[in-house]
């Protein structure tokens, strides 16, 4: 297992789309309306396997998902750079949750989750990362029921195209894990935040113990406890523990940089620093005062 994340890091990581450009009207994660066609292009540069794609409410009507020919001008430059898109992002659904929300915009919302899951396919993407925390935490019970309602209704979409729905909560590893048994399906997985852990005090033993097998796939972030995202190694993210749990769970997912921004105009070369760290913790080097080789 530990060849496993060797070799992944010598292939290169993803990145959460953004990063790579300024933050547009001073968004710290949004589609980039003006500057997703570089973004693709910076990402071949700086030696990354691909990007995370965000589909969010900012980028509607600029984003190339939304159209055919969007989406075919989207596939020829990711193919001109050798860049993949390895998974949707679903911000749509934090700026507008599927809770607290009236019986027919629910019903609304759901069809366009199918349509997003319709899309994905189409463009050879094999996950859709949906975000329940911020705007769209899940807050009770009844919000849980919500929660396994609505996804139950569009597994039979996901099930037809092969799209896995990978869930971000920031749910306790418990309640997470009690989510999950009743979400007990093969394309239902877990998105792991590194940072945002950290940030709710969440021990990775804890979450793994919960959940690791349901884990899919992984965002590499730093956070200080209850407070906000810090350059990697700066935080309260073990990732000594992290690196840990993912061998002794044989994790074999992606790995994507969801991390802290540098200054406006040094994206690329920011990144690209934050990727080289990334890539020591998984291939053993220390990344903090707690990780060791």
């Amino acid at each position: 297992m530990n060849d496993y994340l060797r070799q992944y890091a010598d292939a290169g990581l993803y990145t959460m789309q953004g990063r790579l450009g300024a933050p547009e009207q001073g968004r710290f994660q949004s589609f980039p309306r003006e500057g997703w066609q570089l973004e693709i292009e910076r990402a071949s540069r700086i030696g990354l396997r691909g990007i995370e794609w965000i589909y969010d409410v900012f980028g509607e009507g600029a984003n190339p998902l939304e159209t055919e020919a969007g989406r075919k001008l989207m596939g020829d430059l990711l193919a001109q750079h050798q860049v993949s898109v390895v998974s949707i992002c679903a911000d749509y659904f934090m700026d507008r949750p599927l809770l607290r929300c009236s019986v027919i915009e629910r019903g609304e919302l759901l069809e366009r989750l199918k349509w997003l899951l319709d899309v994905s396919a189409q463009m050879g993407v094999g996950r859709v990362v949906l975000p329940f925390v911020d705007a769209s935490r899940i807050r009770d019970d009844a919000e849980r029921d919500q929660v396994v309602e609505s996804l139950t209704h569009v597994l039979p979409v996901a099930e037809q195209h092969g799209v896995e729905l990978h869930l971000e909560t920031d749910l306790a590893p418990l309640a997470f894990a009690g989510l999950l048994e009743r979400l007990d399906h093969p394309l239902v997985k877990v998105n792991y935040d590194a940072g945002n852990s950290a940030s709710l005090g969440y021990r990775p033993e804890e979450e793994f113990e919960a959940y690791g097998p349901r884990i899919g796939s992984f965002h590499i972030k730093d956070r200080r406890l209850g407070a906000g995202t810090v350059p990697l190694g700066e935080g309260d993210t073990d990732f000594h523990a992290l690196r840990e749990q993912l061998i002794k769970h044989e994790y074999r997912g992606d790995f994507v940089l969801q991390v802290a921004r540098g200054e406006a105009g040094d994206e690329p070369r920011w990144l690209s620093g934050m990727a080289a760290l990334a890539t020591d913790w998984l291939r053993g080097e220390a990344l903090n005062e707690r990780t060791t080789s």
